[in-house]
């Protein structure tokens, strides 16, 4: 894959990056392009071999039309997780690896529905504001609105489903 200077990518744990341009830099014994990328959360600059972009999960965001399908995903109601801690969190960890948007967007949907009838752990707060950043960076450039903006869609999106008030969850289920 190519990409533009000024473009905006999606980078694996990182979420939304701006194309800042390519270098050539000597690292192991060899010359490589490095595809130059700066986070748009915590400005952070990232340099990629060009030719493993596509290997590491670097990608372009969701399109607009593609929203549709994160939001089915973000509104189902009921999620199965593992009950056990060490096995959701582990399962949870390979979905944000996976930099998939849709796996991303489960992590976000599981760990709300969970913030809904427990409060998280400690380090499963950290995951799920970590999540919830990263796919609002993504949902972002896809809507072509501020962060505040993308938020309000992601929580709209969860009050669809896991976030239904449990009277209304209850009622629906009678």
């Amino acid at each position: 894959m190519k990409f533009k200077k000024g473009e905006t990518v999606i980078y694996p744990q990182h979420g939304a990056c701006i194309v800042m341009g390519t270098k050539k830099m000597e690292a192991f014994g060899s010359t490589q392009e490095y595809l130059i990328l700066r986070t748009v959360i915590n400005e952070m600059t990232l340099s990629v071999p060009t030719l493993k972009a596509a290997e590491v999960g670097v990608r372009p965001p969701v399109s607009s039309d593609e929203l549709e399908d994160l939001v089915s995903v973000l509104s189902k109601a009921d999620p199965r997780v593992p009950s056990n801690w060490s096995r959701r969190f582990k399962n949870h960890q390979e979905k944000l690896k996976s930099g998939d948007v849709y796996q991303v967007a489960e992590v976000v949907r599981n760990l709300a529905a969970r913030n809904r009838d427990a409060s998280l752990s400690a380090a499963e707060r950290t995951m799920y504001d970590r999540a919830r950043i990263n796919l609002i960076s993504e949902i972002a450039p896809a809507l072509k609105v501020s962060a505040e903006e993308a938020e309000r869609y992601l929580d709209e999106a969860l009050a669809k489903g896991v976030l239904k008030p449990a009277k209304e969850a209850a009622k629906k289920k009678a």
